[in-house]
């Protein structure tokens, strides 16, 4: 007996030792208090597809500096270092007066060469005149104006991903809170009705029928936090958060939804889009495609310029010896004229004629598509407005049923029935009113990406 006590002890200190080992691994999480407009900031800053964008816009910073070095001094400097093991032979005619009379062949061999061989030298050639290249470098500088344009793009991209997670966390903490409410309101009915019971006053059907209502709303309760968790986690990863930060929101469903505001984004008027800037900067980049193949048929002029030194022995001992080293040099203008080239740049000018027709197609597409999204999105949180006041009466008009169904009941002139029935029809008038609230934060926001101000008021 004493020993399994020992036993027990011991494996008690060891259990204890190896929390406290697993509470030292496990880092602890940090949390982050944010509101909207802080939420929006560190999205812009840690979204990975913000940040993205951005060395996109970087990289095409490189590519104007790749095109302003094509038309700079390019030098490039050669060294070089041969062995010959077997030197060429060249055959001259056995004939006077170079012949030799004792060579009974008609040729005689001779080696032009020697088995080591170097050459040091540079070469520069500087371009004087491509129209390709002026035209590549507006394209390069044009390239950079479209990846500010879809920076852009992705930054209100990030933002209404961003905020429609926000609201689905906000109205996920209020189900949590009604649904609490509800349950802490459906216990005291059914604590008193099981003590009507246990006096002889009330039925066992009746408790049951409480009980029922009991568990279903202890479901929707579980229900909420496991949809509170889930959008907390889109948002975190909406936001670019690490693993060992947690959220804590400092506002409420009420400050960010007043209906004055609402009213004035309504009467708003759509501004400029973004994605019209895109499509503009698209037509531009094909138009100076179009001017690119078009230049190419003109003829490019370069200069060129060369200095070498070469060396030769039949030893590698005297191959760097001074007297056997030569200088040599070359300036030249060279001009390539373009004659034919299978009619490949033809085909080509063709190809950007048809994608700028494409793209006119599509701007104006683009122009009709955003007015039809602005009046959608107006009409739809017109109609969300609506609901939602229809919804506050009815979730109102659902508690003053319930309140007068209950006081009823408790002085024995109403049914255990009614008030069921007046609980289950409060707790759907709640949800219906939450539903109609997140529809109306969503409709906003597609209101607001319509209009083309979804960034406003949100440092970049």
């Amino acid at each position: 007996m004493f020993k399994s006590k020992i036993y027990l002890a011991v494996m008690l200190c060891l259990s204890l030792i190896g929390l406290e080992a697993n509470a030292q691994e496990t880092p602890p999480l940090e949390t982050l208090q944010l509101n909207l407009k802080e939420t929006l900031e560190y999205a812009l800053e840690n979204n990975a597809d913000a940040k993205n964008a951005k060395l996109e816009v970087m990289i095409s910073q490189t590519t104007i500096k790749e095109e302003t070095a094509a038309g700079l001094p390019q030098i490039n400097g050669t060294v070089g270092i041969n062995y010959n093991p077997l030197v060429q032979v060249v055959f001259l005619p056995n004939e006077p007066p170079f012949g030799d009379p004792s060579n009974p062949s008609d040729v005689i061999p001779a080696r032009f060469g020697v088995n080591y061989s170097s050459n040091v030298g540079a070469n520069m050639t500087q371009m004087i005149f491509d129209g390709s290249f002026f035209v590549g470098l507006r394209a390069a500088k044009t390239y950079k104006a479209l990846t500010e344009f879809d920076k852009v793009k992705v930054e209100n991209d990030v933002v209404e991903n961003v905020k429609k997670a926000y609201f689905g966390v906000l109205v996920n903490a209020e189900r949590i809170k009604l649904s609490q409410a509800n349950l802490t309101r459906i216990d005291s009915l059914l604590e008193e009705t099981r003590a009507l019971n246990e006096a002889g006053f009330t039925e066992k059907i009746e408790v049951s029928r409480i009980q029922v209502q009991r568990n279903n709303t202890f479901s929707q309760y579980k229900r909420s936090l496991t949809a509170y968790d889930i959008s907390k986690q889109l948002l975190k990863i909406q936001l670019g958060l690490p693993k060992n930060y947690e959220i804590e929101i400092t506002e409420t469903l009420a400050e960010l939804n007043p209906e004055e505001g609402l009213r004035e984004l309504l009467a708003m008027e759509g501004t400029h889009r973004v994605e019209m800037d895109q499509l503009n900067t698209n037509l531009e980049l094909t138009q100076l495609d179009l001017k690119y193949t078009t230049s190419q048929y003109i003829p490019t002029i370069d200069l060129t310029a060369n200095f070498n030194r070469s060396g030769a022995g039949d030893s590698f001992s005297t191959l760097f010896k001074s007297i056997n080293w030569f200088s040599s040099s070359a300036i030249g203008v060279t001009m390539n004229i373009p004659i034919f080239d299978g009619l490949s740049k033809s085909a080509r000018i063709q190809r950007n004629r048809i994608q700028l027709q494409q793209l006119e197609n599509q701007k104006f597409y683009l122009g009709q598509n955003i007015q039809l999204e602005i009046y959608q999105a107006r009409q739809n949180l017109t109609n969300d407005l609506e609901v939602l006041a229809v919804q506050r009466e009815s979730m109102t008009l659902a508690q003053e049923v319930y309140d007068i169904s209950k006081i009823k009941y408790n002085e024995g002139v109403g049914s255990n029935l009614e008030v069921v029935d007046a609980d289950a029809a409060l707790i759907e008038s709640e949800i219906n009113y939450l539903g109609a609230l997140y529809d109306g934060l969503i409709s906003k926001v597609d209101l607001e990406k319509a209009l083309g101000i979804l960034k406003e008021g949100i440092i970049d």
